[in-house]
């Protein structure tokens, strides 16, 4: 018999529709991808060389848990110089994937009974680890209305002597998102104001298409008191090669670290190596990469537009699109069954993400631009079905 806890664990719609969506490529289904959240592009070249060197010269071995010291200062330094803000390799923490920098920090930071405000529409799996931990998730409504931003009096409101985190996610998966500078200043005040701590999941900052990034570490009081999560998965197309970060506070990377210990020992140290020759060698392909996503995000945004009865915010960052679907007067669950079966395009929806994303629909444009054409084409055919009552 599983243990009580199990039963407070999410998952990721996300691999169950791509497993759905293998079965029926399996029997000869024709199916476009844009359920996944994964590049499709290949790690840069200098990358992957970097890492065959540090095979042949002996980086096989177990490593500290909190990551190489020569990685952690590449980490830092990059962080630092970034963001403009004062951090060293002691408040680097390196990771196995970047999930592991969202369920560390909240083991160590939440007790049972805790309250934990996050997104919502927001990555499910902010939820599950709250949940698990047996401390109370408080779903921060995300408005279409704000460009998927949100109300700084519902945060206000939601805000009790229970806080202890608030998870904020910018670029935002799955609408694309920004906040935008003056919502980090009214954020920071509260988290300075009410004693709490903030998770930034910084995952797609460089996947910006306007504007440029911001982070809420630069705020007065806030870097004692934010746990920053970044990674290589995204960026540099480096989703296998599992390799994440945190940035935090001293003591807390210490705890983070035991927890690393005791649960999986260390990174790989050879993919610490090339994640370093990520952030200081060339970037022309990731550039090129993110080049690429935007003229996708514009192909898609202005498909999904031009079809009746659907409308789609043009989003700033990562490379999620999250189309209002209501028109359809279908729930997102039945479009996504009905897309992936009846017209071979694999979605997620909306309330894959929660609650709040019912009447939205998540299309990944990680895939071709003809790809993309193909996908719009069959949604166009199934909103004809679909008004027309089949």
């Amino acid at each position: 018999m599983l243990a009580k806890r199990m039963q407070n664990l999410g998952t990721e719609t996300a691999f169950e529709v791509l497993a759905r969506a293998k079965a029926l490529e399996a029997q000869g289904r024709d199916i476009v991808h844009l359920e996944i959240g994964e590049p499709d592009f290949e790690t840069p070249h200098n990358i992957i060389e970097k890492a065959v060197s540090a095979l042949r010269s002996g980086y096989t071995h177990y490593g500290p848990s909190a990551g190489l010291p020569e990685v952690r200062q590449t980490f830092a330094g990059h962080i630092a110089r970034g963001r403009g803000i004062d951090v060293g390799p002691d408040n680097v923490v390196i990771c196995p994937g970047a999930k592991p920098i969202i369920y560390f920090p909240l083991t160590a930071l939440v007790d049972p009974g805790d309250e934990v405000i996050y997104p919502n529409p927001g990555f499910p799996i902010y939820e599950s680890v709250i949940k698990f931990l047996d401390g109370i998730p408080v779903a921060l409504p995300l408005s279409e209305e704000k460009d998927f931003s949100f109300d700084i009096e519902d945060l206000r409101g939601l805000i009790s002597d229970r806080t202890k985190l608030l998870i904020i996610n910018s670029p935002q998966n799955p609408t694309g998102g920004v906040l935008s500078s003056a919502d980090l200043d009214a954020i920071a005040e509260l988290a300075v104001k009410h004693d709490f701590w903030v998770l930034s999941d910084e995952i797609y900052s460089k996947i910006i298409y306007e504007g440029e990034f911001d982070s809420i570490t630069t705020r007065p009081g806030m870097l004692e008191r934010t746990i920053l999560l970044e990674g290589h998965s995204k960026t540099y197309a480096m989703t296998g090669w599992r390799l994440g970060y945190g940035v935090m506070p001293v003591e807390l990377a210490q705890a983070v670290a035991k927890l690393q210990t005791n649960c999986t020992s260390c990174t790989a140290a050879f993919t610490q190596i090339a994640g370093a020759e990520a952030l200081t060698g060339p970037q022309d392909e990731a550039l090129a990469m993110v080049a690429e996503f935007k003229v996708r995000r514009d192909l898609l945004v202005d498909g999904l537009n031009a079809i009746d009865g659907i409308s789609c915010k043009r989003p700033r960052g990562a490379f999620y699109v999250f189309p209002n679907i209501t028109g359809l007067n279908l729930t997102s669950k039945e479009v996504e069954t009905r897309l992936l079966d009846e017209f071979g395009v694999a979605a997620l929806a909306g309330t894959s993400f929660g609650r709040y994303g019912e009447g939205y629909l998540r299309f990944s444009y990680a895939n071709s631009q003809n790809n993309i054409r193909k996908a719009l084409e069959r949604f166009e055919e199934f909103t004809t079905a679909v008004r027309a009552g089949n």
